[in-house]
């Protein structure tokens, strides 16, 4: 092996190494927001994916999706590990509904149906004023950061469907924000 293929090969990996500020997999992240309300830190955003063939075809023959949303807040600090600040974790159950013919969007104790598919996702979609850290966990002389991630999640299929994993499942997308002095995020 030439010394000039030994250097791209390093410089190949070094690249592969590198990380930008959202990584995704099958899921564009629109939109991502944080306000300051007085009932804490609250955080909307909006996603843009497509279910792929396979995932729809095991949606219509009884395998109920579920998706996640998690977000930290994080506080920075120079002398010690950084301080978690607030987590939250939502999850949404998506299932087919052949006896109504219906989608059915479930989080918590909460339900709603949809007539069709397309309804059903954009449900799952966009979520706003969504509380993820408490008032008095949040100074403002601190240097706060957002860590998001929204997934497919895979660990809740059937475990039959977990071993032959198609690629179609692998929706995700994970970003890493800073917070402003106004806890709005930094671009």
């Amino acid at each position: 092996m030439s010394v000039r293929a030994v250097i791209a090969a390093l410089c190949l990996a070094l690249l592969a190494l590198w990380v930008g500020p959202v990584r995704a997999d099958g899921v564009e992240l629109a939109q991502l927001a944080t306000r300051r309300a007085d009932d804490g830190l609250e955080l909307s955003f909006q996603t843009r994916f497509e279910l792929s063939r396979a995932a729809e075809d095991a949606l219509h023959k009884g395998v109920p999706l579920y998706f996640v949303a998690e977000a930290q807040v994080m506080r920075s600090r120079w002398y010690w590990r950084d301080a978690l600040v607030g987590r939250a974790e939502r999850v949404w159950r998506l299932a087919w509904q052949p006896l109504t013919r219906q989608y059915r969007v479930s989080s918590g104790g909460l339900h709603q149906s949809f007539p069709g598919l397309a309804e059903a996702l954009a449900s799952l979609r966009t979520q706003s004023a969504w509380r993820i850290a408490e008032p008095r966990d949040i100074e403002d002389d601190g240097r706060y950061y957002l860590e998001f991630s929204y997934k497919l999640d895979v660990t809740q299929l059937p475990r039959p469907m977990q071993i032959g994993l198609q690629s179609g499942f692998a929706l995700s997308v994970e970003a890493r924000r800073e917070l402003g002095t106004d806890f709005g995020l930094k671009p």
